[in-house]
């Protein structure tokens, strides 16, 4: 078959990374934790312009992450017109009812109650970015091939989880929305090629003042781990 990964015979260069005495390393991951732990959905977003440069790096951050064969199989698209912003609305908003009144089931809506949450997305307006992330389900060689991209899902999955922990130290936040049959209305608005589908949608800016969030806890570490 034809090579379609790096070239074939990549230069390796030495690493060097930095090494932390164990009390260093105990408090940053301590305080990478604490910063972790204060992050939460919010649906409640300002209008309140954020600067540009600040989304720039956290999706150049994102775009550092892991992927199969280094295809990096990810596009995210960053909207900020604030008529595209409303078209998403409308469209999300038009298939969401659909969802919570036929789609998803009696057990999905009921379990939605006590979070509060419906089918109408006021965020996708207000907030100053949404931020779309597709996945490339495949690539494209020079002679219009197709090139495969390994794990594009997991990969994107995993620039996502890097990307919020972006935001997060940034002091930016969002609320993780995955538009159910909303992908191809989206794709066609913003004019998005075959080979990518919707992952996840991201509404990006700062808390509203009088912004609320359920009262969750997080499991305790006795509960999401194991050690063998």
């Amino acid at each position: 078959e034809e090579w379609q990964g790096l070239e074939e015979n990549i230069a390796h260069v030495p690493f060097s990374a930095e090494r932390y005495s164990e009390a260093e390393m105990i408090k940053r991951s301590q305080s990478f934790y604490e910063l972790l732990n204060k992050r939460r959905s919010v649906r409640f977003l300002s209008d309140e312009p954020v600067p540009r440069e600040v989304i720039d790096n956290v999706i150049r951050t994102a775009g550092t992450s892991p992927s199969g064969a280094h295809t990096e199989p990810w596009t995210f698209v960053v909207v900020q017109d604030s008529y595209l912003k409303h078209k998403i609305r409308e469209i999300v908003e038009e298939e969401e009812e659909i969802n919570y009144k036929k789609r998803m089931g009696d057990r999905w809506v009921n379990d939605l109650k006590r979070l509060r949450t419906n089918w109408i997305k006021e965020y996708l307006d207000t907030a100053p970015y949404l931020i779309l992330i597709f996945k490339q389900v495949y690539g494209r060689h020079p002679n219009g091939k197709k090139k495969t991209h390994y794990y594009n899902e997991i990969s994107v999955s995993i620039a996502c989880g890097v990307l919020l922990a972006a935001l997060q130290n940034a002091g930016l936040y969002t609320v993780t929305t995955t538009p159910l049959n909303c992908g191809p209305q989206l794709r066609t608005l913003l004019n998005r090629p075959a080979n990518e589908k919707l992952l996840l949608l991201l509404p990006v800016g700062y808390p509203k003042k009088d912004a609320t969030v359920p009262a969750l806890t997080r499991k305790p570490l006795k509960d999401i781990m194991v050690v063998m």
